[in-house]
């Protein structure tokens, strides 16, 4: 079978939309890094409408941790299909990404940030990726961090982390006198823009004060949120795009047909016009932010790890048991919400319902073990903002602690079957998983949280709750 690429899109079928324009007149407006699933099925799919009306918007993906994703599209000419999943799927080809560099080629990374054209550097790396600790500020005890910090000190260093790419790229841009950038994090972390800047003047301030000082003089780190359910491709819809298509296509991806991106609307210079897309731009991106890693986010891990635990193994069939499933629409009315400031516009009880709706959706099979990766970064931000919250107003803390306890025993479970798990502090998890007290004491997660026995109380009933096969919320308050 053919393999996708610039020179067989015209054997495309019709019903399979492709590129509204001509790729070869595309220019490199944006650095993305970590061109991965996620970005592939919101953000490049966006830049992708805006290219049929300003060719000056092209995307240039960076994976700094794997050549999966180069080795699969650049064969392709950066091509790739997108599968959006509903009551009916249909497939469009995106071409917004021209190339993928990997940290092999660390000079044409810095050369794609040095470049006169690029306005934007994009990232959805993971809550990991950025290096904060958990008061949310740089960790320069990381040890990407570290490596950074002695590379630095040769003239013509190249980083490790992302954030070390940030600061190398803004120096280079001041030594060869070109303009700032924005700086867009697109991963799901609150304030993120503001962390990200934070953390990138920290790191600079250590390598170079001057880069520091230019940095907040002429670059911009708007807030941004972003939601889409994007399942992880398999062979699957592999072989669904290949029907679909004609072609092969070595890294399809999949998502929902619903997508919302918020962004500040404070550019360093031009901003596109990605509300041809959708986008919305807002004077705050918080009040979306919070509604959408509290209620989607904090649900989503919540079914994730209780369902794993109930032996279920996607969204759609944890949303198929009526006990999960009622739990779930409790949490989010009756606990989540009350922390929850509803941006203008948004019915809280209405945007509730949508969510329910969207995890229910049969088409998508979005895999428990998939969201539950990384839950020592997630949690924090996902629910355990909301705990403070709700303990700050004197409510009731015994539902919200439930998803807790069913992390505790998902992690004690992979330490007594000597299961790895997809963790950045995955080591310190599992060597204390068996005393979920110790893993409570872990600052770096909990932060006070872990020493305050209302929370504590809430999660050793959560434990006895779940141990006994219990979700009814006469149990867990």
């Amino acid at each position: 079978m053919t393999r996708l690429s610039q020179a067989s899109l015209a054997a495309l079928p019709g019903s399979v939309a492709a590129p509204r324009y001509d790729r070869a007149a595309v220019r490199p407006g944006v650095v993305h890094f970590g061109p991965g699933a996620f970005h592939r099925a919101h953000q490049a799919a966006a830049f992708d409408t805006l290219l049929a009306q300003d060719p000056r918007w092209g995307l240039t993906g960076v994976s700094l941790h794997s050549r999966g994703v180069a080795d699969a599209l650049n064969p392709q000419d950066g091509l790739y299909t997108l599968a959006r999943l509903d009551a009916e799927t249909d497939y469009r080809v995106i071409g917004a990404i021209g190339r993928v560099l990997t940290r092999e080629d660390p000079a044409a990374i810095l050369a794609a940030l040095v470049h006169a054209d690029t306005r934007i550097v994009s990232a959805t790396v993971t809550e990991k990726g950025y290096c904060l600790a958990a008061d949310g500020t740089l960790d320069f005890a990381n040890p990407a961090i570290a490596a950074d910090l002695d590379a630095a000190r040769s003239a013509d260093w190249m980083p490790s982390s992302f954030t070390g790419w940030l600061v190398r790229g803004l120096q280079g841009r001041r030594l060869a006198g070109l303009p700032g950038v924005t700086v867009l994090c697109c991963d799901n972390l609150s304030d993120n823009g503001r962390k990200l800047e934070a953390a990138t003047l920290a790191l600079a301030e250590a390598v170079d004060p001057k880069t520091a000082r230019w940095i907040a003089d002429h670059a911009a780190f708007p807030n941004a949120m972003v939601d889409s359910i994007t399942p992880a491709t398999d062979d699957a819809l592999r072989a669904r795009v290949a029907a679909a298509i004609g072609q092969e296509d070595a890294w399809p991806i999949q998502r929902e047909r619903f997508t919302q991106w918020v962004i500040e609307d404070g550019f360093a210079g031009e901003r596109p016009a990605l509300d041809l897309a959708g986008v919305t731009f807002t004077g705050d991106v918080r009040p979306f932010e919070t509604a959408k890693l509290r209620l989607l986010n904090g649900a989503h891990s919540s079914l994730a790890y209780i369902g794993l635990g109930r032996g279920l193994e996607t969204v759609a069939e944890a949303m198929a048991d009526r006990e999960l499933a009622a739990f779930a629409e409790r949490l989010m009315r009756e606990d989540i919400a009350p922390s929850v400031s509803a941006p203008a516009g948004l019915d809280l009880q209405a945007y509730i319902s949508d969510i329910l709706a969207r995890f229910a959706n049969p088409a998508i099979r979005h895999l428990l073990s998939q969201i539950a990766w990384d839950g020592s970064q997630k949690l924090p931000y996902r629910l355990l903002d909301t705990v403070r919250a709700a303990l700050a107003a004197g409510r009731p803390v015994a539902r919200l602690a439930l998803p807790i306890a069913a992390w505790l025993r998902f992690l004690a479970a992979a330490a007594r079957e000597g299961r790895t798990i997809t963790d950045p502090l995955s080591g310190p998890l599992l060597q204390r998983a068996e005393d979920w007290r110790a893993v409570l004491a872990m600052r770096e997660v909990f932060g006070e949280l872990g020493a305050d026995p209302r929370f504590v109380g809430a999660v050793e009933a959560g434990l006895a709750g779940l141990a006994a096969g219990r979700l009814d919320p006469a149990c867990v308050h």
